[in-house]
């Protein structure tokens, strides 16, 4: 069993046990997190999809932990004119674990 959830912006395709990291989301570590965004589920019986969400599917999920992503440089020159700039950025995550999924 699949569902593609929608949270910070973006589209995940996620199964039961399954960790992955996401957009930051402001919870404690060891909470359950339930994203209500199921845009399709997917079941030996066939594929789901919304228009645009299912509905009363939910997933539910527990955050493991608070991170930050890879460091990311932004690097501007321009040529002849002594003029550089040297900027770094790291994401913060949420990685969470899938502990079900509420296909309704």
């Amino acid at each position: 069993m699949f569902a593609v959830i929608k949270t910070g912006g973006k589209q995940y395709k996620v199964a039961v046990d399954e960790t992955f990291e996401i957009e930051k989301l402001e919870v404690e570590d060891g909470a359950t997190v339930t994203f209500d965004e199921v845009l399709a589920v997917g079941t030996d019986a066939g594929v789901t999809i919304g228009s645009p969400v299912v509905a009363g599917a939910t997933v539910t999920a527990e955050v493991v932990e608070q991170t930050r992503g890879p460091k990311v440089i932004s690097f501007k020159k321009r040529r002849r004119q002594n003029s550089k700039r040297k900027r770094g950025h790291r994401q913060l995550l949420t990685v969470v674990k899938i502990t079900g999924i509420n296909a309704a």
